[in-house]
């Protein structure tokens, strides 16, 4: 009953923080231009250090650090490693987006694939990235509720619709430029719950040293660091979290901002997979972010809580913004100043998400084959994407044009959704010659480097064949 009563009285006080911040879009009628890009009520756009607190808490997600301390456990320091090379993707994401910035001019990934690739191929992409905005809203609100009960209890489900509605209702108002004033006060607590946990758990690993690991173990976990490298240049293009902050200042603001978020937030989540490394030194069972607080005692239940509170809504608040950016102005190529009905719609957009995100939270419900199948089938993965890279990282060569857009995009997500199924399904779909490395990354590992290029293949043969085409 107390751990309930002190939980519930972090969570009001985090919503009282947050309606503070936010006074100054919720209490006046904020404009377009605030709501779609983020710019202060005289006009200007966000300055450096709240691009970068922003797009590094906005990263920081509750279910990111959930799996960095997982994986940690899992593999020792090496899983820790891997999950924080996929914040190598900020670096990857501010040089292609700035190059498409400054040498074509484009406000938005979406007016680029239009013009380049045109607009069946822009469609194709944003319902991609509208099934991994979806992903986002039950996978963060599910992991902040499990601090308040166990999954399909009273306590779990009120927790999640309470923090989903005050989430809402804030970004409701302000858009983006809510988003981004919220972002800077939850990287800071973040901040500081972290260097909490740190100096709690340091001394252990000062005292003992960090936990050792079988060479098979250790071998694992460089397989995952291997596809976390791979992975790296397709993932960020399809998280419009990240990439619509990379056109609300100037290509060179954010250029420098993308590359020290990166910096800040892959520090971040390296230095929270201690807590993994803390439950493998004690052989502690369950999910780390839980078994280790329980450990600690009740302050850091709590502190544990006020750390996936403020990552979940961080990122909540980003994806739906990102919704509303997608449905009322990309879907609709809308790339001018924004108006105020599309505000409306965005609104509209954001509510439906915010219900219809949370639906896969019912697959508890469902037994346990149906319910983890439904998850993974509404996952657009790593894999799935990896086409994105030759699309845009090669999006310099003049004849690639529809056809490489297809010859890369579609076997790159047949290949993610036969991996889906092989796992929903429990059974094996592909040879095993084409693991790499060991442990149970290295189907996926193998299938992302025999992927990429079969992918970057397709798409330099498009190429060629537009090309050939041409000179006729």
């Amino acid at each position: 009953m107390l751990i309930s009563a002190l939980n519930w009285l972090l969570f009001c006080g985090y919503c009282f923080l947050i309606y503070l911040l936010v006074q100054k879009t919720a209490s006046v009628h904020i404009s377009a231009t605030e709501f779609f890009h983020g710019e202060s009520r005289e006009g200007n756009p966000p300055g450096l250090w709240l691009l970068i607190s922003s797009a590094a808490i906005s990263w920081i997600f509750a279910k990111s650090i959930d799996n960095a301390a997982s994986l940690a456990a899992a593999f020792g320091i090496t899983g820790g490693i891997g999950y924080a090379i996929y914040y190598l993707s900020f670096l990857v994401a501010a040089i292609a987006i700035y190059f498409l910035r400054v040498k074509g001019g484009y406000s938005s990934l979406s007016s680029f694939l239009v013009d380049k690739y045109g607009i069946v191929c822009a469609k194709l992409f944003l319902i991609a990235i509208a099934i991994r905005l979806f992903n986002e809203v039950w996978s963060n609100t599910k992991v902040f509720s499990l601090y308040f009960g166990a999954e399909g209890t009273a306590e779990y489900w009120f927790a999640a619709i309470a923090f989903t509605i005050f989430t809402l209702v804030y970004t409701l108002k302000g858009g983006l430029r809510s988003s981004l004033l919220t972002d800077s006060a939850q990287m800071l607590l973040a901040g500081l719950l972290l260097a909490i946990i740190l100096t709690a758990l340091f001394p252990h690993f000062i005292l003992n040293g960090f936990p050792v690991v079988s060479q098979e173990t250790e071998r694992a976990g460089l397989t995952f660091c291997g596809l976390a490298l791979v992975q790296i240049f397709s993932y960020p293009f399809h998280d419009p979290v990240l990439t619509d902050r990379a056109f609300i200042t100037s290509p060179l603001k954010m250029l420098k901002g993308f590359t020290l978020a990166g910096i800040i937030s892959g520090l971040f989540i390296l230095l929270f997979s201690i807590v993994g490394l803390y439950s493998l030194n004690f052989s502690l069972s369950g999910k780390p972010t839980l078994a280790v607080p329980i450990v600690l005692g009740l302050p850091f239940l709590l502190v544990f809580n006020g750390i996936m509170l403020t990552s979940a809504g961080s990122t909540l608040d980003s994806t739906f913004s990102s919704v509303a950016k997608l449905t009322a102005r990309d879907w609709h190529n809308q790339y001018g100043q924004p108006t105020s009905s599309q505000t409306f719609f965005g609104q509209k957009a954001m509510i439906a998400t915010a219900i219809l995100g949370n639906l896969p939270l019912l697959s508890i419900y469902l037994g346990d084959r149906v319910g983890p199948a439904i998850i993974l089938a509404t996952t657009i993965s790593g894999t799935m994407v990896m086409g994105l890279a030759p699309i845009f990282l090669l999006s310099f060569m003049p004849t690639a044009r529809e056809l490489s857009f297809h010859l890369a995009f579609w076997p790159g997500l047949i290949l993610g959704i036969l991996r889906v199924l092989e796992n929903a399904l429990a059974t094996n779909i592909f040879p095993a010659w084409i693991a790499i490395g060991e442990g149970q990354y290295a189907i996926d590992l193998g299938l992302n480097v025999y992927g990429l290029a079969l992918c970057t293949l397709g798409y330099l043969i498009g190429a060629f064949l537009f090309r050939q085409r041409s000179l006729v």
